[in-house]
């Protein structure tokens, strides 16, 4: 059988039509901000320089001069509103401009970092489907995260830190966007080896199209792009698991290891504990010293046999994980996918996740983004932010619910935190309701993190003030307006609260498709495309 590659070549920028009529209003309204936003856009400094105002504050002490900033007010509809857009109709009563968490008990907020973004994948393939996302499945921080920001880099490992915001909603809220940054690969900066272990669940579930067929293919193109000097095992697993491919190098093995992706077939049962405790033997035998040795599990991670609970599959690992610092990349596919195990599997094991529903999503991951999956900058980091008492009144996470860190860990090394490869952004974005004429420090961010070669602990940071809070939401870069388009759509599919100034459904779908217009992102246009989808089932904010 002949190899199932695709190349690793940009697809066209997408492009959705309509299935639904709007009102004369509400295109009137999209055509008015598609036309401020390239006016807006055409004048100096562009998006990057807009998300770049002198509000921010960065560890390199960076201030750059004012840009101007494209115009993303989005005017009500001219027409009638559907009921769901009426904040007075909402059946429970409550208040778009309030975040429902009440006043902290103090004013530290620590978490661990998490660059996972399966959640917003999964849920994208879920609307494409016609049906909505279950709530449980929805992770703002991974919604969030899906979308590349313009942090600077710093020099080395580690990360820059970058704290902006802008006012959203009524009565002193503003969204405050803490933005962390690691440098990408370069020729100064190559990364090291790699051996990597796939892990590959061929079980009756994965005959699905999309499933198996895609693994297939995303293993071949990772194959293709993976260095001479990298090495490859292959461990497949159904009712049991078998080490089909030992750790082999690219260089004089690239043939073998396609040759054994192509023979993969589904099979029977999934026992993800077999197949994890399999790999990690299997990695932990073909350890390469000065290498980074990680576990790539791909699956649906619909677990049916044996032990079906994350921690008691980790635990069987524990030594391996531990001793040898194997981390592991989780990879998901399916329409029935096991969310809940796979992200905490990659959470409790070390690593991260994402979710790959067609070939598309497999050449960015594998190709475009190939380093971030395979390469670490640091190890367990977390972040720490703290409000000042004299100008915060209250304040809220926005998601990162299962990467709470109790405070008095923040330096406690050996508490587990995220691990972060090259050229990712890690975004938090928190809902804050300043004091009535507050100035002076809101909040400090700091991120602590292990080096991944010597594990010495390292730690930087960045604070914001109340006048870098004080612009409106809809004056800012197209950056931070993508983050909170993004935010504002998790929460509204999760239905457990409503984040400071939230717009109407209708609103939130026009304001997404202007930040497509205007940043010409295929990723935003996607956003944009899924807000509609959950429109159209009434299932937006």
């Amino acid at each position: 059988m002949g190899r199932m590659r695709f190349p690793c070549t940009p697809f066209p920028r997408m492009r959705f039509s309509r299935t639904r009529e709007r009102s004369a209003g509400r295109g009137a309204a999209a055509a008015v901000l598609a036309g401020g936003l390239l006016l807006a856009g055409c004048g100096g400094g562009g998006s990057a320089d807009a998300d770049r105002a002198d509000g921010k504050r960065r560890a390199e002490g960076a201030q750059p001069g004012p840009a101007p900033a494209p115009d993303l007010r989005v005017p009500a509809p001219d027409g009638p509103q559907d009921r769901r857009d009426r904040p007075q109709d909402r059946q429970d009563g409550s208040n778009r401009d309030l975040a429902p968490e009440p006043a902290p008990a103090d004013l530290l907020s620590t978490f661990a970092l998490d660059v996972d973004t399966a959640s917003y994948g999964f849920a994208r393939r879920t609307l494409g489907q016609g049906r909505l996302p279950d709530p449980a499945t929805v992770r703002p921080e991974e919604f969030v995260n899906s979308f590349r920001q313009d942090y600077p880099k710093p020099d080395g490992d580690g990360f820059s830190v970058t704290v902006d915001g802008a006012r959203a909603g009524a009565d002193g809220w503003s969204l405050m966007r803490v933005g962390l940054a690691t440098r990408p690969d370069d020729e100064r900066h190559a990364r090291p080896p790699a051996a990597l272990t796939f892990v590959v669940d061929i079980s009756g579930s994965m005959a699905e199209p999309g499933r198996l067929d895609l693994v297939r293919k995303s293993l071949g193109v990772m194959t293709d792009q993976l260095r001479d000097d990298d090495s490859v095992a292959l461990v497949t697993f159904s009712d049991r698991a078998e080490t089909v491919l030992p750790m082999t190098r690219i260089d004089d093995g690239r043939d073998r290891v396609h040759e054994a992706v192509d023979r993969l077939r589904p099979t029977s049962s999934t026992n993800v504990e077999a197949g994890i405790t399999t790999g990690y033997d299997t990695a932990s035998r073909g350890l390469r010293e000065g290498a980074t040795n990680r576990v790539v599990l791909l699956s649906d991670a619909l677990a049916n046999t044996g032990d079906t609970t994350a921690d008691g599959i980790l635990r069987r690992v524990e030594e391996a994980r531990r001793a040898h610092g194997i981390t592991l990349f989780g990879v998901g596919v399916g329409s029935d996918y096991g969310d809940a195990l796979m992200e905490r599997l990659a959470d409790r094991g070390d690593g991260h996740t994402t979710y790959v529903a067609d070939e598309e999503d497999a050449r960015e991951v594998f190709c475009e983004r190939l380093p971030a999956q395979i390469d670490l900058r640091a190890r367990d980091a977390k972040a720490q932010v703290s409000f000042d008492a004299e100008t915060v009144e209250r304040f809220r996470l926005i998601g990162y619910d299962n990467r709470r860190v109790a405070d008095e860990d923040f330096r406690d090394d050996r508490v587990d935190g995220g691990e972060v490869g090259p050229g990712h952004t890690v975004t938090a974005l928190y809902a804050v309701r300043t004091r009535p004429g507050a100035r002076g420090p809101v909040a400090t961010a700091r991120v602590r993190w292990l080096d991944p070669g010597s594990r010495a602990p390292r730690e930087v940071s960045a604070g914001v003030s109340a006048d870098d809070l004080d612009r409106p939401l809809a004056e800012v870069g197209p950056h931070l307006q993508v983050a909170a388009v993004a935010a504002y759509f998790a929460e509204g599919l999760r239905g457990t609260g409503l984040l400071p100034g939230a717009p109407s459904p209708a609103e939130l779908e026009d304001w997404a498709e202007a930040l497509a217009f205007v940043t010409r992102d295929k990723s935003v246009a996607a956003l944009a495309d899924g807000i509609r989808r959950a429109n159209e089932m009434g299932g937006a904010p």
